[in-house]
């Protein structure tokens, strides 16, 4: 079994290497017929007797699915495209969805092969779970750097409503109070705002580009703060003011969610605490008493015990999540 596993990860890492090598051949020979085609246009403008041609699919707007490989195949059929390309942007990181889904691949054959060749003969078969866990390193980092991000986010929103507010109050426009918060601002508040700034000026709808930073930024907060705008664009209103008075009620909820953390610290670590201490008892086991141990693996009624066990601690850890996060 581990053999064919192995040939499986070797003709996948040969097709994914021969797939990058065409994906750049055809796109040296994209960007020769983008520069050819731009040599006559040139050439056209210039001789007005020449007959104008027939428009082809621009070069630069290419789908990526075009060039994808079954991976990105399957993930298209499962709607899985938008969502990766959705949560690679609120992390910050400028991957392809198709190259998040082969490292994920990688990592779980790369966890299979490892896990199948330290693992007892007679515990081979559960080679699957350390291959579970690799797979779902790639997306524990993304995830982590998303919440990461917004909470930094979070964080210096606030003050950039502030900021709005003072140069509205001074004067500016709000489209120009968008661009300055860009320069006295840091990542990745500029960033987010630089980017609305740059498509409204380069046509899109206040509204639109508004909307978009929402998505980009999945917070309450924006929600909030795009919502107001939009209100006072097609209502009337003091938006200096009501910007001040936004930033205060997210003042006043980032300091009742800290309190409310200190008091449900404790049931935090209860419920870590609960979790972890069954499986730090069943790795002694294995260790210190392993035939013990290898009957919920060797028995069909181990089997059901454990898989029962695992989901019953499953279940409480996320009752006692549920029990202890309150929305604010």
């Amino acid at each position: 079994m581990a053999t064919y596993i192995l040939i499986a990860a070797g003709i996948w890492i040969v097709v994914l290497a021969g797939w990058f090598g065409l994906s750049r051949v055809f796109e040296r020979a994209d960007a020769g017929k983008l520069k050819q085609r731009l040599t006559d246009d040139r050439a056209a403008a210039r001789s007005p007797s020449a007959k104008p041609k027939t428009p082809e699919t621009p070069v630069l707007f290419q789908n990526e699915a075009q060039k994808s490989f079954l991976v990105m195949k399957l993930a298209q059929r499962f709607r899985l495209q938008d969502r990766l390309r959705d949560l690679l942007e609120q992390a910050g990181l400028r991957w392809r969805p198709g190259r998040f889904l082969h490292a994920i691949l990688a990592m779980f054959l790369a966890g299979f092969a490892i896990a199948w060749l330290m693992l007892p003969s007679d515990l081979q078969e559960l080679a699957f779970l350390p291959a579970l866990a690799a797979g779902a390193l790639p997306l524990l980092y993304v995830w982590r750097k998303r919440l990461k991000r917004l909470r930094r986010f979070e964080e210096q929103f606030p003050e950039s409503l502030e900021f709005v507010a003072r140069s509205m109050r001074a004067g500016h426009a709000f489209s120009v109070s968008l661009e300055m918060i860009h320069k006295e601002f840091q990542e990745p508040l500029a960033g987010e705002f630089r980017r609305a700034f740059e498509e409204h000026n380069l046509g899109l709808p206040l509204d639109a580009a508004l909307q978009k930073l929402a998505v980009r930024v999945p917070s309450l907060d924006v929600h909030f703060f795009v919502s107001a705008v939009i209100l006072q664009k097609r209502t009337g209103g003091n938006l200096a003011e009501i910007l001040d008075k936004l930033a205060y009620v997210i003042r006043e909820r980032f300091k009742l969610r800290g309190k409310i953390r200190a008091i449900s610290a404790h049931g935090r670590m209860t419920g870590l605490a609960l979790t972890l201490i069954p499986i730090g008892v069943g790795v002694m086991m294995f260790v210190v008493n392993p035939d013990y141990v290898k009957f919920f693996f060797l028995e069909e009624i181990g089997h059901y015990m454990l898989a029962g066990a695992i989901g019953l601690q499953i279940i409480g850890y996320g009752i006692i999540r549920k029990i202890v996060k309150i929305e604010v």
